[in-house]
């Protein structure tokens, strides 16, 4: 039976580490009662036993990908407290990739399935119980990097594309209902995932300050935000340039290692207690310009 409290109640994917982790400490240190969901239990674990009352609470070890153990969880949490005030799609993936390698093609079904169907999974246990009570937040991480198609981020550019066109067509859709539904882009942010990338990032904001503001954009319902503010400018101007300016400004753009290159760099490096990137969904959030 679901308890009532005054506390806020956030369910929050790809917790463990980077974009997550930081949402996940901005919010218990406000008194929220958390679920944090991630692939990696350890790690949900091991955060949850840091943060200011790890009996508020709740990890989830699974997979954003698999639909039925994501509305498992949402049942569980909702069964305890009710439904959530604030749910945030923030697992995410990147890698780079190329068209002409069919041994890519499984890395562009896995970035499409965690970055955009695994966003429509979350939201979906509670899209009816937020519109029955005519109120709620759903909050979907997005990406500069989805404002224009950038080469040799194929997947991830398409993916978020995906994602902020949905969320966008699912503000529309509950508007009347009185459920915000928001759209963060960030930039580059500083997290594990970002600290690989071999290319300058400019205007790189560390994650515990851009959980700061995003939370606060959440908090006003704003529609849409970019993160860090300087990011919107850049995104406003890509989004606005001829196609034929932008595909001579992108053309020798830097591009993200693929997989596969980042497995080769890791073993030619590696120890014996270095293990490989698992190409499955990671609580590293890529989200960002990636």
């Amino acid at each position: 039976m679901a308890t009532h409290t005054t506390s806020p109640k956030v369910f929050i994917t790809g917790a463990s580490s980077g974009l997550g982790e930081a949402l996940a400490r901005h919010y218990a240190a406000e008194g929220a009662i958390l679920a944090l969901v991630g692939r990696r239990g350890d790690k949900l674990t091991e955060l949850a036993a840091t943060l200011p009352h790890p009996h508020a609470v709740h990890c989830y070890a699974l997979d954003v990908r698999d639909s039925l153990a994501l509305r498992a969880a949402a049942a569980d949490f909702m069964s305890r407290h009710g439904v959530p005030d604030i749910v945030i799609a923030n697992a995410g993936i990147s890698h780079g990739v190329n068209t002409e390698d069919a041994g890519d093609l499984p890395h562009f079904a896995s970035v499409m399935d965690t970055n955009w169907m695994a966003m429509v999974a979350t939201f979906s246990p509670f899209v009816a119980p937020m519109r029955e009570r005519k109120r709620g937040t759903l909050v979907g991480i997005g990406s500069v990097a989805g404002v224009r198609g950038l080469p040799g981020h194929g997947a991830y550019s398409a993916s978020k594309a995906a994602a902020m066109t949905y969320l966008e067509s699912l503000r529309v859709e509950l508007r009347a209902d009185k459920v915000a539904v928001v759209t963060i882009a960030p930039g580059y942010i500083r997290t594990p995932m970002t600290d690989g990338n071999p290319f300058p990032m400019p205007f790189l904001m560390d994650s515990d300050k851009f959980a700061r503001k995003a939370a606060a954009a959440i908090a006003r319902r704003k529609r849409f935000t970019v993160l860090p503010w300087p990011m919107g400018i850049v995104a406003c101007a890509m989004r606005c340039l001829p196609r034929w300016l932008y595909d001579m400004l992108f053309a020798h753009a830097p591009r993200k290692p693929r997989l596969s290159e980042r497995k080769a760099k890791g073993n030619a490096a590696a120890t014996p207690n270095t293990p490989d990137t698992p190409d499955t969904p990671s609580d590293k959030p890529s989200n960002g310009a990636a």
